[in-house]
């Protein structure tokens, strides 16, 4: 049975080891994905204890060595954070401890496992926000790309899943192109708002010791303090709601974009062919070719959401810090892991399909163009829309059709006729700059 920080346990009781275990859950394994900032926030803190003379330079040296050495060690492999280490704030410094004796004893002064997790995990979210916004945006791409090259190639338009107007893909594919330019300025918003500094408020309460705090945050890039250490406690959890909002909606916009392609590439629709990468076939029907990624990658909105559900389950609790909060860390770990994982292999799925444009074109059926029709009545007529909208199209008129024509009459701004890609394009060199 291994060690604990605060060394309380009693080994000889009945589940002593059982009990801790259960206590500990999977902590060790998930601050694999937390270690690293773990480690840069000790690092910064170790500095701002030197500043106030509880380390001389001499011990700051020693320390900052050893965790640049643990840095190397568990990027190339050769040190793993697993069982029977509880978590890895424990891991730092059991290892400070063993290489440097009493130097290493003397880094966690004036900080606790509380603020210690809350700023590797403000971190750790920083971090997945940059990566959201910039796979946003090379979604948002690469959805620009599709729509260009084929702005004027038909595709039918649905509402309630019938045929109801003549679209296009470029239509289609610049919808996800700017709602990926809407999530991307929301993940930069929401790292702003994230990005403030914990470390430094210990368990809640402070501590008596004047820390260097602002010196700290400076170390780890912070932009500003949280500076009330109750609120710090209060916060936990919180600030990954918001992360976890903003990841909903692009899997969200992801789940849609899925969607279309599960009818899409049926052979009912047959308008998409998917890269066979993204594809499986059956263990029994040697016939079936099934586009098992897009079905996986709509379900990570569920994980989103079980994930937020899970979280705010947790967080019904009075202030200050409870062992409760331990549980904020899972859900989100896990929602970040896999939902971002699936938008950015969305990038490639979007840009290998391919569109089979006589499918497409052939489901134009002439009814699709009975609202141009009507429109038409209004202005050629001066009819008012209702008594246009009643007088049924003829087959002569509806036969005089085709879905080019209805695309480059579409000209309300933003339509198949005006898609002003460029506009989309001009904010997408915007939001990378």
């Amino acid at each position: 049975m291994t060690e604990y920080l605060w060394s309380k346990v009693d080994k000889s009781l009945p589940d002593a080891e059982r009990v801790q275990q259960f206590m500990s859950g999977a902590d060790v394994v998930l601050d694999r994905e937390i270690f690293l900032f773990d480690i840069q926030a000790t690092a910064a803190h170790a500095s701002g204890l030197q500043r106030i003379g509880v380390l001389t330079e001499s011990e700051l040296d020693q320390i900052q060595a050893e965790l640049k050495q643990l840095t190397d060690q568990f990027q190339s492999g050769d040190f793993h954070l697993e069982p029977p280490t509880e978590d890895g704030h424990s891991a730092i410094e059991f290892r400070l401890t063993e290489r440097l004796g009493p130097v290493g004893q003397k880094v966690h002064t004036g900080r606790s496992r509380n603020d210690q997790v809350q700023v590797a995990m403000r971190m750790y979210l920083r971090d997945q926000m940059d990566r959201l916004r910039t796979v946003c945006l090379e979604l948002a791409a690469v959805c620009l790309q599709r729509a260009e090259t084929d702005a004027m190639t038909p595709l039918p338009g649905y509402t309630h899943l019938q045929r109801a107007v003549p679209s296009s893909i470029g239509l289609w594919m610049g919808s996800f192109a700017e709602s990926f330019l809407d999530i991307a300025v929301l993940a930069t918003v929401t790292r702003q708002w994230i990005n403030s500094c914990p470390l430094g408020t210990a368990a809640g309460y402070g501590v008596n010791l004047a820390l260097d705090r602002e010196h700290v945050r400076e170390q780890l890039g912070f932009e500003r303090l949280q500076l009330n250490p109750m609120y710090v406690q209060n916060s936990r959890g919180r600030f990954e709601l918001q992360a976890l909002a903003v990841l909903a909606q692009a899997t969200l916009e992801l789940r849609r974009l899925c969607w279309d392609l599960s009818l899409y590439t049926s052979q009912e629709f047959g308008f998409v062919e998917l890269a066979s990468e993204f594809v499986t076939g059956s263990s029994i029907m040697p016939n079936k070719s099934n586009p098992d990624f897009v079905e996986l990658a709509r379900a990570q909105h569920a994980v989103v959401q079980g994930a937020t559900s899970e979280l705010q389950g947790v967080l019904s609790l009075p202030s200050g810090y409870q062992r409760d909060l331990q549980l904020t860390k899972p859900p989100v770990i896990r929602a970040m892991g896999s939902s971002l994982l699936a938008l950015e292999l969305a990038v490639r799925l979007i840009d290998t399909m391919r569109f089979d444009r006589d499918r497409m074109a052939a489901a134009i059926d002439p009814l699709l163009h009975s609202t141009d029709i009507a429109i038409e009545r209004v202005v050629q007529q001066g009819l008012p829309f209702r008594e246009a909208y009643r007088q049924p199209s003829t087959d002569e008129e509806l036969g005089q059709r085709a879905a080019d024509a209805s695309l480059h009459a579409r000209v309300s701004p933003g339509a198949c006729g005006d898609l002003r890609l460029d506009q989309l394009k001009q904010r997408l060199q915007s939001l990378r700059s």
